[in-house]
């Protein structure tokens, strides 16, 4: 029997990343960028982003029981701030995955 592998299971096994993408360092030179990348995460992942999360959370919510508000973009809202607070674990996850 010959043995065949579709084109979509090569596709798939190329474009699967491996180990040697990852760097373990920062480049030359990007300091300053990863403090302000650092200060953003901060800014967006601090008290004051958390509590004006759960506010935005609660009135879509309200406005979505009342019918002021199309589901699907309450829903939209919703999954946007489950994205943004669980980016890390999100990223964590994938990078756990491609390790293997």
């Amino acid at each position: 029997m010959k043995r065949s592998i579709s084109i979509p299971a090569v596709m798939a096994l190329l474009a699967t990343p491996s180990a040697a993408f990852a760097q373990a360092a920062d480049p030359a030179g990007s300091g300053p960028i990863v403090a302000a990348l650092g200060w953003l995460q901060g800014t967006l992942l601090g008290n004051v982003a958390t509590a004006v999360a759960v506010m935005a959370v609660a009135a879509v919510g309200f406005m979505m029981l009342t019918g002021r508000l199309n589901w699907r973009f309450g829903a939209t809202v919703i999954i946007g701030v489950f994205i943004l607070f669980g980016a890390a674990s999100i990223v964590a996850g994938i990078q756990g995955v491609a390790a293997g």
